[in-house]
C-alpha cells in the first residue's frame, strides 16, 4: 500500500488523495511507451555507468583500476581479456579517469609527446557526449595543464592552465590512448603515461581542500548480459541522473522518466520490460542502416539529441570517437551481402595501389567476435593489423596489399598479411586515426570484404 509522508509523519493511502494520486499514475500502455522512450534515452547512460562502477567503485570487479580522480595506465594494448567495454582498440595502450567534480575541478597535466606519436584524452560526460579533446589533433604535442570542471563550479582558470574543460555532468570519464609502434616500444609509451596526472584545483594552487562532496552509497549496475531485459535499468538510470542536471532541451524526456520512480507491481513491470523490447527493436532498426560511426558519437551541439544514434553509439562501441578525431568503417556483410561467418568462408579485404587509408596518424582492422564485439582469442595473439605493421606485410605483384580473414591459417606465404578471425560470425572495424578530408567527405571508399 502506498505510504504518503506529510510533516514526518506517515500514513495509510486511504483518503481522496490516494484516489487522485492512483488516477494520475500512467495506464499500463503509457508505461510501455515512456519504458520505451527512457530505454532508449538512457541505454548509454547506464552502460557508462556500468563501465565506471567497474573501473572505479567495485574493487572485487576484474576490471578495477583503482578510486577516481586518480589517472589508471595500463602499460599494455587491449586483449580478449579486457570486457568491460565493447570493441576496444588494440592500437593505443589505455589510460584513464573518472572524474567526480561534485566537490571542485581537478587539473590534468599532459607531458610532452614527440610529434610522431599519437595521443589523444577523450572527455565524456555521463551522457556519452564527447564534449572535448586533448591531444596531437587539437592541442599539439606540446603538453600542459588542462582545468576540468563541473556545472557547479563558475571560477577562472588559473595561472599556468592552458584551458578550462567544462563538464555538464558531475561524473566524466577521461579516456587516453598513448600510439605503440610495436612491441619493443612499449616503454616509451609507459614514460609517457607515467607523465599523465590528475589533481584536484586546491591542491595544483596550493590552497585548502573545500568540504567533501556528500558520500555516494553507490547503486550496483545492471549486469552487461542483461542491460536490455532487466527493469532494474530504470533504477539504475534514475541514480545515474542524480549526477546530471537537466538540460533545457531535455527538460520534458526527464518530466517522463520520472513517472516510472517507485514502478514496483507484476504487470507494471512487465509493461517496462516491454518497452525494452520496443526500445531495442528501434535501436536495432538504426543498426541495419549504420555502417560508419561518423554520426553516432560527438557533442550534444552535433548529436542534436539523437537519441536512437546515441544508443547505437553505445551498443556497438561505446566510448568510440567523434569522427573528426577517428573515423571507423564497420564491415558487416561481404560483397555479395551475406554476413561474415569464418565457420563457413574464408575472406580478403583488398587495399588497390596507393588506396591505403588517407590518415594523418595511422590505420588499423581489428577483429571481434560477434555478439560479443569483443577481441577473439588466437593462438597468434594478433588482434588487429595496422599501418605500423606495413614493413612486415607482403605486398602484391602491382603494390597492393591483400588481408586475409579467416579462421585457419592462410598457408605460410600469406600468415604475414592474416587476421584470425573466430570460428563463427564476426565484425572487422576499420579504424581510421586523425582521418584526412578524403576519409569524411567520402571522395576515399573503403574495399569491401570478399568471400575467398
Amino acid at each position: 500500500m502506498r505510504q504518503w509522508i506529510i510533516a514526518g509523519v506517515g500514513f495509510a493511502c486511504v483518503s481522496l488523495l490516494c484516489v487522485a494520486a492512483r488516477a494520475a499514475e500512467p495506464s499500463l500502455a503509457e508505461l510501455r511507451a515512456i519504458a520505451k522512450e527512457a530505454y532508449v534515452y538512457g541505454y548509454p547512460i547506464v552502460d557508462n555507468y556500468r563501465v565506471m562502477y567497474a573501473y572505479n567503485v567495485d574493487p572485487k570487479d576484474p576490471e578495477y583500476k583503482g578510486p577516481m580522480n586518480v589517472v589508471h595506465s595500463t602499460a599494455r594494448v587491449y586483449t580478449p581479456a579486457d570486457k568491460a567495454i565493447q570493441t576496444p582498440n588494440s592500437d593505443t595502450p589505455y589510460s584513464f579517469v573518472t572524474a567526480d567534480l561534485r566537490s571542485e575541478p581537478i587539473v590534468l597535466s599532459v607531458p610532452p609527446v614527440p610529434k610522431e606519436r599519437y595521443y589523444s584524452l577523450q572527455f565524456i560526460d555521463l551522457y556519452t557526449f564527447n564534449f572535448a579533446y586533448v591531444g596531437i589533433r587539437t592541442t599539439g604535442s606540446d603538453g600542459g595543464d588542462y582545468l576540468l570542471a563541473g556545472p557547479g563550479w563558475n571560477g577562472e582558470a588559473p595561472k599556468g592552465v592552458k584551458q578550462v574543460i567544462r563538464s555538464e555532468t558531475e561524473l566524466v570519464l577521461v579516456a587516453y590512448r598513448t600510439q605503440l609502434f610495436g612491441p619493443d616500444d612499449l616503454n616509451n609509451v609507459k614514460k609517457i603515461q607515467a607523465g599523465y596526472k590528475a589533481q584536484p584545483l586546491s591542491a595544483y594552487l596550493g590552497k585548502p581542500a573545500p568540504p567533501p562532496a556528500p558520500t555516494v552509497s553507490w547503486h550496483a549496475p545492471v549486469p552487461r548480459a542483461e542491460e536490455r531485459t532487466n527493469p532494474e535499468f530504470f533504477d539504475v538510470l534514475t541514480f545515474a541522473l542524480q549526477f546530471a542536471p537537466v538540460d533545457p532541451s531535455e527538460v520534458e524526456v526527464r518530466a517522463r522518466i520520472e513517472k516510472l520512480d517507485g514502478v514496483t507491481g507484476a504487470e507494471q513491470r512487465a509493461a517496462l520490460v516491454a518497452g525494452m523490447a520496443d526500445g531495442q527493436k528501434e535501436i536495432e532498426a538504426r543498426v541495419a542502416i549504420t555502417s560508419t560511426t561518423a554520426d553516432l558519437f560527438g557533442t550534444r551541439e552535433y548529436m542534436k539529441n539523437d537519441y536512437v544514434n546515441r544508443a547505437v553509439g553505445a551498443q556497438l562501441g561505446i566510448y568510440g570517437n567523434s569522427k573528426q578525431e577517428a573515423f571507423y568503417v564497420a564491415i558487416d556483410k561481404d560483397a555479395s551481402g551475406k554476413p561474415l561467418d569464418a565457420a563457413k568462408q574464408k575472406y580478403v579485404i583488398r587495399f588497390a595501389s596507393g588506396q591505403l587509408p588517407p590518415v594523418n596518424a595511422f590505420w588499423s582492422v581489428t577483429m571481434y567476435a560477434l555478439p560479443s564485439r569483443l577481441l577473439v582469442a588466437n593462438p597468434n595473439q594478433r588482434y588487429l593489423i595496422n599501418s605500423p605493421m606495413l614493413p612486415a606485410l607482403k605486398t602484391d605483384a602491382d603494390g597492393g596489399i591483400a588481408l586475409y580473414l579467416q579462421n585457419e591459417s592462410p598457408g605460410k606465404d600469406k600468415e604475414a598479411n592474416w587476421l584470425p578471425a573466430p570460428a563463427g560470425p564476426f565484425w572487422p572495424i576499420l579504424r581510421m586515426y586523425w582521418p584526412k578530408p578524403a576519409d569524411l567527405d567520402g571522395s576515399w571508399k573503403a574495399p569491401v570484404i570478399q568471400a575467398r
